[in-house]
């Protein structure tokens, strides 16, 4: 199997369409409020570098966001998502564990586990029928 195929299900457009669009506005928001969901959040869980890494992130989840959303190297696009995803919930929701329990944590990181699982499975299984890794790299099934 090569990275770039796919599979025929029919229903993986729907994993793309709630991945792809959260991951874009997320992205979008690291820019259009930086002290609130980009460098300013960085810099208050302690990340190093929050200015750069505010823009670096803000611009990954918005590429891989399209992409996903094109259903266009699904694949790879779901690589630093994944990443994206465990830095998030290792930086910001393993502390809320810790001070406010288990429950509160789960709470909070809800989307971030969506996320997360979203993009593990198109890793796995790729864009799905609809997408242009279809249309360009053919199917394994």
């Amino acid at each position: 199997m090569k990275i770039t195929q796919t599979n025929s299900s029919k229903t993986t457009i729907l994993i793309r369409l709630i991945v792809g669009t959260v991951f874009l506005s997320e992205g979008i928001q690291k820019f259009l409020f930086p002290a609130i969901r980009g460098a300013g959040r960085f810099e208050n869980i302690g990340l190093p570098a929050p200015e750069f890494l505010g823009s670096f992130v803000g611009s990954v989840e918005i590429l891989c966001g399209i992409l996903i959303l094109l259903g266009l190297f699904t694949r790879f696009a779901s690589i630093p998502l994944i990443i994206t995803m465990l830095v998030a919930i290792i930086t910001t929701k393993l502390p809320i564990r810790r001070i406010d329990g288990f429950w509160d944590m789960m709470h909070a990181g809800r989307t971030d586990w969506a996320m997360l699982l979203g993009s593990i499975f198109l890793l796995f299984k790729g864009a799905g029928r609809w997408s242009l890794d279809r249309k360009f790299f053919g199917n394994k099934s």
